[in-house]
């Protein structure tokens, strides 16, 4: 896949998750969360309100630290195709 082919995927996988109205499960958002800091080269950890999804987040940016952004674009891809695959 091309660098072109991937951020396009990459753009589709995320307006599919933006459009999407059902509830997500908490360990595919903490996925997609830490996918998509690394793709977006946006490792900041936004603090919230609630320190226990904030060290949730926290865990998920560092199990994710070693992609590269390719790796992670093409992750968030495989995780949003598996969970519309899967989620019935």
């Amino acid at each position: 896949m091309t660098s072109e082919e991937l951020d396009s995927a990459f753009q589709k996988a995320v307006q599919s998750i933006n459009e999407h109205t059902e509830p997500f499960p908490a360990d595919v958002l903490l996925k997609l969360y830490a996918y998509y800091k690394r793709a977006t080269n946006n490792d900041d950890l936004t603090s919230g309100s609630k320190p226990l999804i904030t060290a949730f987040k926290a865990n998920a940016l560092f199990q994710a630290k070693d992609l590269s952004k390719e790796e992670a674009k093409q992750r968030y891809i495989e995780t949003v195709n598996h969970y519309f695959l899967y989620r019935k």
